[in-house]
């Protein structure tokens, strides 16, 4: 596919997801007729939230991974008002919105789900790069129900810890709130309160305000549901171990310990990345560029970000 440097090249369709500083869009290539979509950040959104760093570790950390779990950046570009990502079009839309119909995920297809999260942070990990944002809202399933994982706005490289406060609260690792300095083990961490939530229907440390909720990440109490099976309740508690050198994945075996855990002893991982396994879940998609496992959302006159000047442009001169 030949890079499109500019925005005329595609056609935007439908804005498919939307954040703080930005939002997605379906949009189809004008030349070829691919669905691609496309994320659209106003530079003086992104400039005015200091997030100029994480904007620009997404783009370079996206450009150098190539996994089939994770989404594939295409292109990147920019003009004076906004910068642009190009990925691949998932059409299945969010793991979160299947869960929240489901109510709960029976064991088997939250063991899928994981197993290919497993997968995928190995992966991560071993081009040091920590993800920082696993949650349903991030994990898109494409047409035939596999998931792929999205929005690296908060991953980074990794050469030892890092400090930064970022992430969504339910699924904070302690040693984020207590500002210790983190490493790749908050991902694992992260891992244990998503197989909660996907089996449970809720996230074990839960409360209307967000300081609640880190009083109870810091306490370490779960309010263990009935409906949790034995073994996975198992892996959860060694996911979320306080202490993160003694917590499953962040050990001398790394992801191995994981994917060595009972609760996937029926599993081939070899299957798994070969996505040989089937899918619990097969959205319903009836053409390549089928927004309907998407919400809607107001097409607000997004392009009316103003234009920043040269100084703030040439912030992104290499995107």
């Amino acid at each position: 596919m030949e890079p499109a440097h500019t925005i005329d090249q595609l056609d935007i369709i439908k804005t498919i997801g939307t954040g703080t500083f930005g939002r997605v869009c379906l949009c189809r290539e004008k030349e070829t007729g691919d669905y691609l979509a496309i994320k659209i950040l106003a530079i003086s959104d992104v400039i005015r939230l200091k997030q100029v760093e994480h904007v620009k570790n997404e783009k370079e950390i996206l450009a150098d991974l190539k996994h089939p779990f994770i989404v594939n950046l295409w292109w990147h570009f920019h003009d004076s008002c906004y910068l642009y990502m190009v990925f691949d079009y998932v059409c299945g839309g969010e793991l979160f919105s299947y869960l929240r119909n489901a109510g709960r995920f029976p064991c088997s297809t939250g063991m899928f789900y994981t197993a290919e999260i497993v997968v995928a942070l190995e992966y991560l990990h071993s081009q040091s790069v920590v993800y920082r944002d696993l949650k349903p809202e991030n994990l898109l399933l494409d047409k035939e129900g596999h998931l792929k994982m999205t929005d690296f706005g908060f991953a980074k490289k990794l050469t030892d810890r890092t400090w930064t406060l970022c992430g969504t609260p339910e699924y904070l690792a302690p040693e984020i709130i207590q500002s210790k300095g983190h490493n790749k083990a908050v991902d694992w961490w992260a891992l244990g309160v998503l197989v909660y939530e996907m089996l449970a229907g809720y996230p074990p440390f839960f409360d209307k305000n967000p300081f609640g909720i880190y009083e109870k990440i810091l306490a370490g109490k779960i309010e263990w549901s009935h409906h949790l099976d034995p073994i996975a309740k198992d892996l959860i508690k060694k996911l979320l171990v306080q202490d993160r050198t003694k917590r499953l994945g962040n050990m001398k075996n790394g992801a191995e310990d994981v994917k060595r855990h009972r609760w996937f002893k029926s599993m081939d991982w070899n299957d798994v990345i070969l996505k040989k396994l089937k899918p619990p879940i097969v959205p319903c998609v009836r053409f390549e560029g089928d927004t309907r496992n998407f919400d809607n959302y107001p097409e607000a006159e997004w392009k009316a970000a103003p234009a920043v000047g040269e100084n703030e442009e040439n912030l992104f001169a290499d995107f």
